[in-house]
């Protein structure tokens, strides 16, 4: 039995990525052993894979930080006689351990990022409007390089169907015919998050219709306080924080009908369940290829501007000074999206 070595540190939609491709492999080539590499805080994504996947969570923070540490988690794996190594990664870190198993004649692959094709997307003249490949294909293409090309032809994490019930009616309580839909209203970057007073028109909205219940996803202090004065306004409005773990979120966004989402990691994990999302991009863009699994193109939101987009990952300041590509989208334009979907 052959054993590969995949890895992918990094933020979690990045790591969310991963899944269609890796569950594809697994199931494609049975008789590989394949192990995932990443930051420990991701594991619950990893549970419902094929028997044939197993996870290794690094502490980049602890015993594994810094050159010894990497010195460390390389003579752990090593003694795990992995017969390839596919980094997902390709940065400082990964490149190290690779150097590490390439002199012990193990071999490797990296991934290409495309990083000619995203400058000329986001560069300020002279754009190049062209979908670049998405990372699911690049991660595709690692494998291939090693002698394992895949057919990417994942459907969710729970295969055709959904997460069990019972384990989140406690929280969500019943479904009865209501038509539940998420809405995660935050991103990493600013350029990346549509106004929340815009938003709160959203809620608002939804909030007023007796045959729709909806759940707030997000995390952390600031979110917290918002999604606490939106719940305080519109009673029927239900905020996640702090009341499910990953892997029963996950569980909870298979259930609903439609997920509204930012260029964000809450439109990998709600893609992963093989649910609809409307996604809003103002200063990233789908080209840049971090759409979600299997998202349709017409269920984005986003403004024809000449300056977008400006940035591959939404880090950078606005040079407008106004994110008139998140400002000017409508909150109607996404209702009407999402009803859509729901009606």
């Amino acid at each position: 039995m052959a054993r590969i070595l995949i890895i992918r540190f990094s933020a979690l939609g990045d790591v969310a990525m991963t899944i269609p491709v890796v569950h594809s492999l697994a199931v494609q080539y049975p008789q590989l052993e394949i192990t995932v590499l990443s930051r420990a805080v991701w594991q619950p994504l990893f549970q419902g894979l094929p028997a044939n996947v197993s996870f290794i969570g690094a502490d980049l923070t602890g015993k594994h930080k810094g050159l010894w540490g990497l010195n460390t988690l390389y003579s752990e794996l090593k003694a795990k006689r992995f017969d390839y190594v596919a980094d997902f990664h390709h940065v400082l870190r990964t490149k190290y351990l690779c150097l590490r198993f390439r002199l012990a004649n193990i071999p490797v692959a990296s991934i290409c990022k495309g990083r000619a094709g995203k400058e000329k997307l986001v560069r300020r003249r002279h754009k190049v409007l062209e979908n670049q490949k998405s990372s699911f294909r690049r991660y595709a293409d690692v494998l291939e390089k090693l002698g394992f090309p895949v057919l990417l032809n994942f459907s969710s994490i729970y295969g055709d169907g959904k997460g069990n019930f019972a384990e989140i009616e406690p929280v969500a309580g019943t479904k009865d015919n209501l038509k539940w839909i998420g809405i995660a209203p935050f991103a990493k970057h600013v350029g990346k998050i549509y106004p929340i007073e815009l938003q709160e028109q959203i809620v608002a909205h939804f909030a007023a219709d007796p045959k729709v219940k909806v759940f707030l996803f997000g995390g952390g202090k600031s979110e917290q306080e918002v999604f606490d004065s939106w719940v305080a306004k519109y009673p029927s409005v239900v905020s996640m924080i702090g009341k499910l773990n990953m892997r029963t979120e996950l569980n909870l966004m298979s259930h609903l009908d439609v997920m509204l989402s930012m260029d964000s990691a809450n439109m990998h994990l709600a893609s992963l369940v093989n649910i609809p999302v409307i996604s809003v991009w103002g200063a990233t863009h789908p080209y840049a290829g971090f759409m979600g699994w299997k998202q349709l193109p017409v269920n984005t939101v986003q403004l024809e501007l000449s300056c977008r987009p400006c940035s591959v990952y939404g880090q950078k300041p606005c040079w407008r000074g106004d994110y008139a590509c998140l400002r000017e989208i409508k909150p109607e334009q996404v209702i009407a999206k999402i009803e859509g979907i729901i009606n």
